[in-house]
C-alpha cells in the first residue's frame, strides 16, 4: 500500500523518532508498504517518520538500474557505530523535498548496526551512496533533514519552495 509523504516544513519532520521495542506483524507490514512508497515515489530510502509514524524504522535499496538485482532493506533501531574518516560529498536529495538538491558531505564509510525484520541484529559496514543513503536516513529519526546542513540562507529559500508547493498543492486538492 502507497504511504502519503511528508512535505517540510512539517513539525513531525522534525521530532525524535521512539525507539522499536519489538519488530511485530504490523511493523513488518509497515516496512513493506514503505518499501512499495519509496519505489513508486521513486526513491532509494525512506524513514518513518517521512510517513508519519514516529518509530526507528528506515528503508532502502540503493541498487539503481535494470541489469541490478533490488537489495530492499528494512531497519529497526539502526545506528552508526563506526565511521571512516575519509569524506565523500554527493548531491542529495528527499521525498519530503521534492526537486532540492545540495551537496552535503558525510563520512564515505559507516558500520550500521540494526534489528532486521526477523528481530535479529545485523551489522554491516557501507560506503558510497549506500554510506549516504543510510546517515540521511537515520538523520531523518533524529528530526534532521539534509538541509540542516545547508547555510541558513539556502535553507529559508528551500523551506519557502515548500511552503509555496504545499499552497499550491492543496488548491489543486493533491
Amino acid at each position: 500500500m502507497k504511504l502519503p509523504i511528508l512535505i517540510h516544513p512539517d513539525p513531525r519532520l522534525k521530532k525524535v523518532a521512539a525507539p522499536v521495542p519489538d519488530v511485530t506483524d504490523e511493523l513488518r507490514a509497515l516496512a513493506d508498504n514503505m518499501l512499495s512508497t519509496m519505489y513508486d515515489a521513486p526513491g532509494i530510502g525512506l524513514a518513518a517518520p517521512q510517513v508519519g509514524v514516529g518509530q526507528r524504522l528506515i528503508v532502502l535499496d540503493c541498487e539503481k538500474g535494470d541489469d541490478v538485482t533490488p537489495r530492499p532493506l528494512a531497519m529497526f533501531n539502526p545506528e552508526v557505530i563506526a565511521s571512516s574518516d575519509e569524506m565523500n560529498t554527493y548531491d542529495e536529495g528527499c521525498l519530503s523535498i521534492p526537486d532540492i538538491y545540495a551537496d552535503v558531505t558525510r563520512p564515505e564509510a559507516v558500520t550500521v548496526r540494526w534489528m532486521d525484520v526477523n528481530g535479529a541484529e545485523q551489522e554491516e559496514t557501507f560506503d558510497g551512496l549506500w554510506a549516504t543513503c543510510v546517515q540521511h536516513e537515520i538523520d531523518h529519526l533524529e528530526g534532521k533533514l539534509f538541509i540542516d546542513y545547508l547555510s541558513g540562507l539556502k535553507r529559508q529559500l528551500i523551506t519557502r519552495k515548500m511552503v509555496k508547493l504545499k499552497r499550491d498543492r492543496a488548491r489543486e486538492g493533491a
